[in-house]
Parts: C-alpha cells; sequence; structure tokens
C-alpha cells in the first residue's frame, strides 16, 4: 500500500476512534453516573495494574527474605541441622566407586543430549532445548516475541519470484550503478591506507564493459579510436593515461580519451567533471555524425549512444557527490527518457538514492511502483528502500514492549513484511546497516543477493537510514525473524527463490583481501550446543579424574562445597552474634 494511502488510512481511523469516544462520552454524560461507574472501575484497575507491574521485583525479593528467614528461624522444630548431619554422614560413607559411577553416568547423559542437539541442529537449523523454551516457557511468563510475526500472514502474489526462474542468472555479475571514480576515490584511499580497494578480477571485469561499450568494429578506420581500442586491454594505469593523451593528440575530440582521464587521472570530483564535459562535448558531436550516417555506421552509432550514456550519467553523479543534487535528479531523469530501454544499467536506483538525499519520499515511492516489479529483476536498493518508506510511517513510535503488549499495527506489520522480504532478498545487509560489520569502499562490479551488493547499498544508503527517526531501532527489532521464516535447509525459498549457493566464491573474488566477506546461509551454533559440548567434556573429565585419584577428588569436592557455603555460615553466623536467643525463641 502507498504510504499516503496509508497515512490515510491511519488518519481516518483514528478520526473515528476519536468520534467514537466522543460519543461514549456524551452518552455517558447523558446516562448520569450510572454508566461512568464501570469506566472508573476500569482505569482504577489499570493503575493498580500499573503499580503491580513496578513492584513486582520488589515484591518477589521481599518475598524470598521472608521465606528464607522462616527457614532459618524454623530450623529447629523442623529439624534442619538434623537432617544436614545426616545427609553429610550419608555423603562420607560413600566409596569412590560411586563418585565414578556418577560422573560417568552425568557424562554419558550431557553427551548424549550434545548428540541429539547437533543432530537436531543439522536438520531444522535450531537448537532443539531453546526451541521448546521459546515455544512453551516464554508464554507461560508472558513473554512475546516483537521481532517474528503473527502466524498465518501472507504475502501478496506480486511480491512473489517464481520458483523456476535460474539460478545461475542470480549469479551474474553486475555493473555497480554507483560505483565511485578511481583517480578521485579509489586512489586516494590507496595513498591513505596503502590497501588496494580493488581486485584484479574487478579491474578485468571493468576493462570488458569498457571494451563493450566503448570499442567497435570501426575503429580501425580512425587512429585515435584505434589506440583507445588497445589502451582498454591495457593493465597498468600509467601506460593507459599516456596513450589517452596520444589519442587527444592524434583527434582533440576523442571522447572515450577524456572518460578515461577523467576516471583515472583526476584527482579530485571537480577535476573529473571538467574532463566529463569535455567529453560530452565531443560525444555529442560524434552522436550526431554517427546519427546522420546510422544505416551505414549502425555499430558505429550504437558505440556512440553508449559513450554518451556513460558520460551524462557519471556527470550526474558528479553533480550528486558535489553537492548539487537537484542538478544531478534532473540529469537522471532526462538519461531515464531519453534512453527508455536501457533498464538494465539500472540508472533508477541512482535517481533513488538522490531523491532520498532530498526527502523525496513521494518521488521514491512513484520510482518503487514502476520497477518493484515481478516481471524486472529485484536489487537490494529496491528492497530495502521499499522497506524503509514503509518503517518510515511507524519507526518513529515504534516501541518493541508496547508492541509485545498489544500486537503490531497493519501499519507495523506491513513495515516488518517489507523488512523480512528485504533481509530474505539480502541477508547481509543489516548487518552493516546496524553498524554490527565495518564498511569499505563498493566494488565496481557486485554480485546480487550477495556480500558485495550489501557493501554498495549500505555505503551509500546508511545515511538515509539514520535520518529516519526509529528505522534502525525498528530493523534491529525485526530483521533476525526473517530466519526463522525461511525453510532450513533452504531448499526452498519463502518469498523469492531459494538462495544460490555461489555467492561466497564470486564475493571473495570481488572483494578485497582485508575484507572478511559475509557468508549466508552460515548459521551459528546455539548456546545450548556449546553448553552441552562443555558439560560432557567437563563431566568426562570428572570421570576420568575420579577413577584414577578417589582420595584426592573427595578432598578436593569437600574443599568446593566448603568454600561454597561458608559465605552463607558467616553470614548466620553474624545474625546469631546481632540478635538475642530469646528474640529467636520468641519468633519461633
Amino acid at each position: 500500500m502507498p504510504r499516503g494511502n496509508m497515512a490515510n488510512s491511519s488518519s481516518g481511523s483514528n478520526n473515528g476512534s476519536s468520534s467514537s469516544d466522543s460519543d461514549s462520552g456524551a452518552a455517558a454524560s447523558s446516562g448520569g453516573g450510572v454508566e461512568s461507574r464501570p469506566a472508573v472501575t476500569v482505569q482504577l484497575l489499570q493503575k493498580l495494574r500499573g503499580i503491580c507491574a513496578r513492584s513486582a521485583p520488589w515484591l518477589w525479593a521481599l518475598w524470598l527474605l521472608v521465606v528464607l528467614a522462616l527457614v532459618y528461624g524454623l530450623r529447629e522444630p523442623l529439624m534442619l541441622g538434623e537432617n544436614v548431619l545426616a545427609v553429610t554422614l550419608f555423603l562420607n560413607t560413600l566409596t569412590p566407586k560411586f563418585f565414578v559411577a556418577l560422573t560417568g553416568t552425568s557424562s554419558l547423559i550431557s553427551g548424549l543430549i550434545l548428540i541429539f542437539e547437533w543432530w537436531y541442529f543439522r536438520r531444522y537449523g535450531t537448537s532443539f532445548i531453546e526451541q521448546m523454551s521459546v515455544s512453551h516457557l516464554r508464554p507461560l511468563i508472558g513473554a512475546a516475541e516483537s521481532s517474528s510475526p503473527t502466524p498465518g500472514f501472507a504475502f501478496s502474489s506480486g511480491d512473489t519470484e517464481p520458483s523456476s526462474q535460474n539460478l545461475s542468472a542470480e549469479c551474474k555479475v553486475w555493473r555497480n550503478p554507483l560505483s565511485l571514480f578511481r583517480g578521485a576515490e579509489y586512489n586516494r584511499y590507496t595513498w591513505v591506507t596503502g590497501k588496494q580497494p580493488l581486485t584484479y578480477y574487478d579491474m578485468n571485469l571493468s576493462a570488458q564493459d569498457h571494451q563493450t561499450f566503448f570499442t567497435c568494429d570501426t575503429d580501425c578506420l580512425r587512429p585515435s579510436d584505434a589506440v583507445m581500442q588497445k589502451v582498454w586491454r591495457e593493465r597498468s594505469p600509467p601506460a593507459r593515461i599516456k596513450a589517452a593523451y596520444h589519442a587527444l593528440e592524434l583527434r582533440n575530440d576523442c571522447p572515450t580519451a577524456y572518460v578515461l582521464l577523467a576516471e583515472e587521472e583526476a584527482t579530485t570530483i571537480s577535476e573529473a567533471e571538467k574532463l566529463l564535459k569535455q567529453a560530452l562535448k565531443a560525444g555529442e558531436t560524434a552522436y550526431k555524425k554517427s546519427q546522420q550516417q546510422r544505416p551505414q555506421h549502425e555499430t558505429q552509432h550504437r558505440r556512440d549512444t553508449d559513450v554518451m550514456l556513460y558520460i551524462k550519467r557519471r556527470l550526474a553523479m558528479c553533480a550528486r557527490k558535489l553537492g548539487r543534487i537537484r542538478e544531478a535528479a534532473k540529469l537522471m531523469r532526462d538519461i531515464m527518457k531519453e534512453f527508455p530501454l536501457l533498464s538494465m544499467l539500472n540508472i533508477h536506483e541512482n535517481l533513488l538514492e538522490a531523491l532520498l538525499q532530498l526527502q523525496a519520499y513521494a518521488d521514491v515511492q512513484a520510482i518503487l511502483a514502476k520497477y518493484d516489479d515481478i516481471s524486472l529483476p529485484k536489487s537490494a536498493a529496491i528492497c530495502y528502500t521499499a522497506a524503509l518508506l514503509k518503517a518510515r510511517a511507524v519507526s518513529d513510535r515504534f516501541s518493541p514492549e508496547t508492541a509485545s503488549k498489544r500486537g503490531l499495527s497493519t501499519a507495523e506489520m506491513n513495515a516488518v513484511e517489507a523488512i523480512h522480504r528485504a533481509v530474505e532478498f539480502n541477508p547481509h545487509v543489516p548487518k552493516y546497516l546496524l553498524e554490527m560489520k565495518s564498511l569499505i569502499l563498493p566494488p565496481e562490479h557486485i554480485l546480487k543477493r550477495g556480500d558485495s551488493e550489501a557493501v554498495a547499498y549500505v555505503f551509500f544508503h546508511l545515511q538515509h537510514w539514520k535520518r529516519v527517526e526509529g528505522a534502525l531501532n525498528l530493523l534491529y527489532c525485526t530483521w533476525e525473524g526473517t530466519f526463522r521464516i525461511i525453510p532450513y535447509p533452504l531448499e526452498k525459498g519463502h518469498l523469492f527463490y531459494p538462495y544460490p549457493s555461489c555467492t561466497e566464491t564470486a564475493d571473495r573474488e570481488l572483494l578485497p583481501a582485508f575484507h572478511e566477506v559475509s557468508v549466508y546461509p552460515k548459521k551459528e551454533l546455539p548456546f545450548f550446543i556449546h553448553f552441552t559440548a562443555g558439560l560432557c567434556s567437563f563431566t568426562a573429565m570428572l570421570a576420568l579424574l575420579t577413577h584414577q585419584f578417589p582420595e584426592l577428588m573427595g578432598v578436593v569436592v569437600k574443599a568446593f562445597f566448603g568454600t561454597l557455603f561458608a559465605p552463607f555460615g558467616f553470614v548466620v553466623e553474624k545474625i546469631e552474634s546481632f540478635m538475642s536467643s530469646g528474640l529467636w525463641h520468641q519468633l519461633t
């Protein structure tokens, strides 16, 4: 539902509720004091419940102190001392074989529990003990999970991807629509840190893209284009820059040479923008010339079109980086109107980011309505921007404690469903948005649903999430609930096709070596598996030591329990010293 409709419906419901309240108040006032008594009673009960809820911990502490005082005061009638002495004598008469059998049995039981927990985790992806405690114990104590959606909710069919879609297509590497400039940004990072932000595999993919976009079969007819055709295959950056200047000497209006200098030689965005403007002027001349000779030079016209599109897009990105956001948004809209069939280049993602910076949320919603379609490939920018707009309607007043008590409203449920949808598409994004994992410069190519796409999205969109009050808090409270919805093992997806298994390999080639690649589905071992493993190891060690050194272990156990109960005995002695025996006799 669009945000405007949700706002209207919510305001309508609020108006309806206020009118109903006023009607009920009028009825109560007209009916006299008889009908006002139940309302007063309800208010008193609510206040009483609030007082009880706030004082519950203190009441439990007071109750515990009373029980301890009664047990201590009634120790003589209940013969607690004699019973403790009898238990002590019984334990002293036990042979070392009993302790060996006891520790061995406990080690065996904990080992069986560990094996069962591990088998259950491998099959269902969760701990059996943890699942039972969450499912049966938490409802008994009144706790409710605010992050998990209500059972039985359904998404619209428009959000569901066909499960028969080819998985190999989803492992395709895409050009990052928000890629940075090598000279003005990537190289500056290398100068400061000494680290290479781009991998050889990523730069090789860029070289292939440049050969596809900026070359054609007729380049051999012009010396400058022939030089540039060799430049895009050159590996050394200084050699590429030198060859670009040589191409400008041969032809002063070579647009691709200006593009290379703007990308790799310019050390600031302002310098890159100046070179790109020169490239645009030269590119428009070549584009108009090839358009007039289009039937004879179809490949050349296609190449000139690609060059024009690339230059205009990078100029729009320069304007965005230099703070001229409205100009950047206008340039991107003009590009989308001039080249409507080139949606695969994802120019709308550049426009989405600029509009979010302008806080033009209505325009953002209009773009999402056009591009968030089942027939178009999804992306993290589309899914998480849709979730951000849904969260924006409720995040400023969202509280996990309140939601757990009264349940989620319709708008909150829509926001949670949108977050679950986004997290299922790319589960790596939330840790970067919540700053649980360090961020790096985005690569020039990304793998959709992979860690590389998450880095590229969060690098530019983290500021937009921070600007919306409470959006990150809502994401923090709800994003992990997605993994309880998706089947495990991931033989099928919930809203999308199953998560591809090739993402880790491709991300390791796209992202630099110093970055820790996020891997999914890689579920961490639950706490109870670690606990049972430690318990099994500890009891097995005790069984072995008790069998080998029974007398020594007996002394160690007695010393341990003596030390454990020493503070309690000290407190009892202090109490007896402060209070007379006659007072205790009267109390008992």
